[in-house]
């Protein structure tokens, strides 16, 4: 199945086709996967560069939930972008402890909405065939 992409069209010497947006295959070959990457960069957009207890989108560090000294791990599920000064009032201690609230619990994006939401490009024909709504 292929979506025609807003009149667009591939030329060929003698034939003109429209140019796809969404290319759906009818048989999938597959391919090993790994996920998106837990990196500094990633988080940072997981969290669209803002920090998760008061917004601002200054002076950017990683935040570890439940704090790396107290067993917490260095994963998806426990890390936020916080700003320098929201990590220093957290400190040592988890957000109910230092009575801070988390604008988003922390979880792994799958693929398909990590290209969808920090790639800039919100292409809604392709929602029926990612399984998703928009919004």
């Amino acid at each position: 199945m292929v979506r025609p992409s807003n009149g667009h069209k591939l030329h060929t010497v003698t034939h003109s086709y429209p140019m796809p947006s969404v290319i759906r295959l009818n048989r999938y070959v597959h391919a090993p996967y790994k996920g998106v990457t837990l990196t500094r960069q990633n988080v940072f957009k997981r969290d669209n560069q803002e920090c998760q207890y008061c917004g601002t989108r200054r002076e950017l560090t990683l935040d570890h939930v439940m704090p790396s000294s107290r067993g917490g791990a260095h994963a998806w599920n426990n890390l936020v972008t916080a700003c320098k000064r929201c990590n220093a009032k957290k400190g040592d201690y988890t957000p109910e402890e230092a009575g801070m609230i988390l604008k988003r619990k922390p979880f792994k994006p799958s693929y398909a909405l990590f290209l969808r939401d920090v790639t800039g490009s919100n292409h809604n024909e392709w929602d029926e065939f990612l399984e998703m709504k928009s919004a």
